[in-house]
């Protein structure tokens, strides 16, 4: 290997010296040039014609990576032309340097626009890195000789040999295909989400199988490509079992919880839920927690696990009607069977109590110094806030008892003096106190 390497070198370096080669040089350098200046001219008028895409996301973002390479588009262009002319006009052979940069351009092109696509900025920088090494190392003849330098980097484990070759080929392979499993998950779960005909909780589980199960297929088929025996993990899976089971057993708990949420179906997205004081709706079933969303706009992330173990309030499990109780007291004065009907007309007025039941309204207790009453109505929109809709009926009662003269009486207390025989006055308490004093 080392004797074919010392002759490609002695081979690159007689090339070098030849005066074509630096002809070859000031036009490639010229052309760069001359696309960087019309890229600049180009890539705006480019740019507003692409801003017409509409509905298209993908598209548009392909578009857009193309849009910031239109230097390097039009280099490949310029180079493309300069070749043709070249070998139309001379040996071809004197246009040799100008066709490897033709095809590292071209590989360079392909590279950046594949990173710009992927979504994950490490991912994607990192396949076109990996992406454009290779492929220089094709243009320029070298592959063979980088591959063998690289296997030989070989540490043995047993009988598996494990070189740098292998390492490097499992890692692109495992990036690529994890890459590729996510984007068909992906979109596999959209579709799904899609459907009318599943729950929500069947879409979601539906979803989360179809993702883990593509990337776990993806990378076994990555290392079984390498030529990994996967029975030879069968150890590694055993030391990962007893550590799931000693120190990750909050995790497994919370993955599998997800999954009998999911199969009973006891919660799914959008149902409005009371746990240990937090009140909200659901807005996303994770595989370790779940997303409840406040009414003041906070995000709690509750484990699967509380879901499973405590009491839950599903306000919306059956059906999304829900009665509420508002408790106050009028005077005596009043007359209770006037009372009931005014309360009612008070709660219908509201919008978002329920029409369909009628409320109702009972005389609960006689207290010290009012009627004790319980005003009782329905609504189907939970997750837009319980206080608010108590609030309103509370000032439409607190209206409709002010135009009808209703009072509501607040407590009352009369403190009597008495003075009997043993007890002393005021005026005596005072000077007993002053003389005590002095």
């Amino acid at each position: 290997m080392v004797d074919v390497t010392l002759v490609w070198i002695s081979a690159w370096l007689d090339y070098v010296a030849t005066p074509w080669f630096l002809y070859q040089t000031i036009i490639i350098i010229s052309l760069f040039l001359a696309a960087k200046l019309g890229a600049r001219r180009l890539e705006p008028l480019l740019e507003n014609r692409a801003r017409q895409i509409k509905g298209h996301p993908g598209l548009l973002r392909v578009i857009v990576a193309l849009l910031r390479r239109t230097d390097w588009i039009l280099f490949s262009v310029f180079l493309f032309v300069a070749l043709i002319l070249m070998r139309s006009l001379t040996w071809p052979s004197r246009a040799h340097f100008i066709a490897i940069a033709l095809s590292l351009s071209l590989a360079w092109l392909f590279a950046s626009v594949l990173s710009r696509i992927i979504r994950n900025r490490l991912v994607g920088r990192t396949l076109g890195w990996f992406a454009w090494t290779y492929a220089a190392l094709v243009i320029l003849g070298i592959n063979d000789e980088a591959a063998a330098f690289l296997d030989s980097l070989a540490l043995p484990l047993g009988v598996i040999r494990l070189s740098a070759l292998t390492v490097l080929k499992a890692a692109l392979l495992l990036i690529a295909t994890v890459w590729l499993a996510v984007v068909v998950g992906k979109y596999l779960d959209e579709r799904v989400q899609s459907s009318e005909e599943l729950t929500p909780s069947i879409r979601v589980l539906v979803g989360k199988v179809a993702k883990i199960g593509l990337v776990v297929v993806a990378a076994a088929i990555a290392l079984s490509s390498v030529g990994v025996d996967l029975t030879a993990l069968t150890v590694f899976s055993g030391a990962v079992g007893v550590g799931l089971g000693f120190g990750l057993q909050k995790v497994v708990s919370n993955f599998v919880s997800g999954v009998i949420i999911l199969l009973d179906k006891s919660i799914k997205p959008g149902d409005t839920i009371s746990l240990e004081g937090t009140f909200g709706w659901i807005r996303e079933l994770r595989a370790r927690f779940v997303s409840v969303v406040t009414r003041d706009g906070r995000e709690y992330l509750i484990p699967n696990e509380d879901f499973i173990t405590q009491r839950v309030i599903n306000w919306s499990f059956s059906d999304n009607l829900v009665r509420l109780d508002v408790n106050f007291g009028v005077s005596y004065d009043a007359d209770p069977h006037k009372v009931s009907q005014l309360a009612i007309e008070a709660a219908m007025s509201v919008a978002r109590v329920e029409a369909d039941r009628r409320p109702v309204c009972w005389l609960t207790n006689f207290g010290e110094s009012s009627l004790d009453f319980v005003l009782r109505f329905w609504i189907h929109d939970p997750q837009q806030g319980l206080t608010n809709v108590r609030g309103r009926v509370l000032l439409a009662l607190w209206d409709i008892f002010k135009e009808n003269g209703i009072s509501i009486p607040y407590p009352h207390r009369e403190i009597i003096m008495k003075q009997d025989g043993q007890a002393l006055d005021q005026a005596d308490l005072g000077r007993n106190q002053s003389a005590k004093i002095g």
